[in-house]
Order: structure tokens, then C-alpha cells, then sequence
């Protein structure tokens, strides 16, 4: 297949394009600075001269732009990362409109945030959606990716948190935990929806050629914890105490709003992956976290 990635150069994106060339794949990767073959720079916001003839007769879209939440949120970047979002989703779906051969489907990321703060409730493809921020944003996101032209097989990545020891949440976890500072975050009982990396960058390869899946996928593990839970795993797989809480005040001091994504959780699970037939290689949180450290720590 040819497969246009955009976002394809993070921590996710980078794997998930290694994997598609490795499964025979030809991959064009759109990116604010290329730096090497088969990169062609674009801005949501810009001309599409430079990369809109991509899409002409390519087989799939697969776009993971948007800009990062991991950090305060300021106002400034609440809107920077709505409107990367929503912006680079647009640009894509126009082009895709415009070119004679558009490709056949889009996937496109999204998150679970889109579920809301749900406590303890078991959540799947079907559930409603939830109110705060993320969820608003991810509700208009995942309509601006909706409006694709109507013969496109549309996608919706509802990720959780992924595991990877090069990038993304996992390094930040792990941190206090080598100081011998770690430890659950505010109550401990919020869940934490997560998946592995290699998980992740699978089951994205796998809703790219089954056709029967559309709409929203939940790109999660099968089985959630609790922030406690997790805790304590990391603790072990890292052979470190696991008994410093971070109160939720100081989280809120340090983070802002940013702290509610922390703070809150959702118990959230894969339905369609499994009804579907995916079948995951690190379905366990120990088991995952071990295999991402080895035996270095």
C-alpha cells in the first residue's frame, strides 16, 4: 500500500513508520521539517502545493499531528493544541477531496480523553461521549475527521496512555522512581487506560487492512489500572520503593489544569480490537513494563 503519514516523525509516528516500511509498505511521511527521503514538509495552515499531488492515488491517510499536552497549559496552548488538531485534520480532508484518486481511508489519531473523567465505569467504542476540555476537543476533532469524502473508510484513534522507554509518558513516570521518590499520583484510585508501544503501532497496522473496522477504536490494553496499580508495577519492574504520593495540590501547582488529566482517569477497553480479532503481544502491565526495561534499569 501507499500510505502518507503526517505527524510521522514523534515518538509514535517514527515507529509506526518504520513498522509500515517493514511490512513491505510505501510511506510518505508529511512533517514541519523534513530532514530525510520520502519527508515532504507541509503546514496545516500553509500551501499544499508541496505535498497535495502525495494524496493523488495514494491507498491510506494516516494522521497523528497535533500539538503536545504533556505540559502546562497555558491558554495560549490549550488553543495551539486545539487548533493544530483541528487545522492539520482539515488540510487533510480537503485534500482528499480535491485530488481525482483519493485514498480509500483515513485514520486518524484521537484519544480517550474524548470519554471524560468516568471514575470506575467500564467504557467502550459504544459509550457516550464526556464534558471537560478534552473531551470537547476531541469531539470536534474527530468530527472534522468525519467530514472525509463519503466513500472513505474513517478511523478514529481513541489512545491511551503508550508505553515506550524512548518517548512519551513512560520516561516522566519513571523519573521519581530512580530518585527513590515514586509513587502514586493523588488518590491512586483513578484508572489508567494504557498500551504498549508495540501494541500500538500494531493494531494501527492492523485497522489499516481490515476493512470491516470504521469509527471509533479504542487503542488501549485489555486490562486497565489503577494509578496505584501502576505504581507499584513500575516500582517493582525498577527495584524501587513505591510509597511517596504526590498530592494532588502540588500536582495542580506544578501542572495547572493540565494536573485533571493526571488526576482523572478512564477505565477503558479495547471492544473492537477483540470482537475483531487483534490479538495483543503485551496484554499484561508487568509483563510490558519488563520487556521495555530488560534487564537494565
Amino acid at each position: 500500500m501507499q500510505v502518507v503519514v503526517a505527524g510521522g516523525t514523534g515518538f509514535l509516528g517514527a515507529a509506526l513508520v518504520a513498522r509500515l516500511r517493514s511490512d513491505g509498505h510505501t510511506v510518505a511521511v508529511l512533517t514541519r521539517h523534513p530532514r530525510e527521503p520520502h519527508q515532504y514538509e507541509w503546514s496545516p495552515q500553509g500551501s499544499s502545493s508541496g505535498w497535495l499531488h502525495l494524496l493523488e492515488g495514494a491507498d491510506a491517510v494516516i494522521n497523528l499531528a497535533g500539538a503536545p499536552i504533556a505540559m502546562r497549559w497555558t491558554a495560549a496552548h490549550k488553543r495551539e493544541m486545539w487548533n493544530s488538531r483541528l487545522r492539520s485534520t482539515r488540510a487533510l480532508v480537503a485534500g482528499m477531496s480535491s485530488v481525482r484518486r483519493g485514498p480509500a481511508v483515513l485514520i486518524n489519531a484521537s484519544a480517550i480523553g474524548t470519554y471524560g473523567d468516568r471514575g470506575d465505569e467500564i467504557l467502550t467504542e459504544d459509550s457516550s461521549p464526556g464534558s471537560g476540555f478534552l473531551a470537547s476537543m476531541g469531539a470536534a476533532w474527530e468530527k472534522e475527521t468525519l467530514s472525509a469524502p463519503p466513500k472513505t473508510r474513517v478511523v478514529l484513534l481513541r489512545t491511551g496512555i503508550v508505553l515506550g522507554k524512548d518517548g512519551g509518558a513512560l520516561p516522566r513516570m519513571a523519573l521519581p522512581f530512580r530518585f527513590f521518590a515514586g509513587g502514586p499520583l493523588g488518590s491512586g484510585r483513578q484508572y489508567v487506560s494504557w498500551i504498549h508501544q508495540e501494541d500500538w503501532t500494531a493494531m494501527v497496522c492492523w485497522a489499516l487492512t481490515t476493512d470491516s473496522l470504521s469509527g471509533p477504536l479504542n487503542v488501549t490494553a485489555p486490562h486497565p489500572v489503577t494509578n496505584l496499580e501502576l505504581a507499584h508495577t513500575l516500582g517493582r519492574v525498577l527495584r524501587r520503593p513505591a510509597w511517596l504520593p504526590a498530592p494532588a495540590f502540588a500536582l495542580r501547582a506544578i501542572l495547572g489544569e493540565m494536573a485533571d488529566v493526571i488526576l482523572t482517569g478512564q477505565r477503558v477497553l479495547p471492544s473492537k480490537a477483540h470482537a475483531l480479532g487483534f490479538e495483543f503481544t503485551h496484554p499484561e502491565l508487568e509483563e510490558s513494563l519488563r520487556s521495555i526495561y530488560g534487564g537494565t534499569h
